[in-house]
């Protein structure tokens, strides 16, 4: 019985779509704030799992969900400016 070997290794190592384009680059860094602020809010989320909440938690989940907000709000604004043409 002959055994089949994958040779996909061997075949897509130095495929060029491996790596990210300059395009998705630029996504990830144009998104990156946001991405920071939900990382901030999980952070403060889940600091308050095991405890009650205290007055400084709650500051702190508020200060974060308005960060998260407010960096959604931008990509919201940025991606409807070039979805209009640039009038926004």
């Amino acid at each position: 019985m002959d055994h089949i070997v994958t040779v996909q290794d061997a075949v897509t190592a130095f495929a060029d779509w491996l790596e990210p384009t300059a395009a998705e680059l630029a996504a990830i860094e144009e998104e990156l704030p946001a991405i920071l602020a939900d990382v901030d809010l999980l952070d403060a989320q889940i600091l308050t799992l095991d405890r009650p909440l205290s007055e400084l938690d709650a500051a702190r989940l508020r200060r974060a969900r308005r960060r998260v907000l407010r960096e959604r709000a931008v990509l919201a604004n940025v991606a409807f400016g070039r979805w209009a043409g640039g009038a926004a």
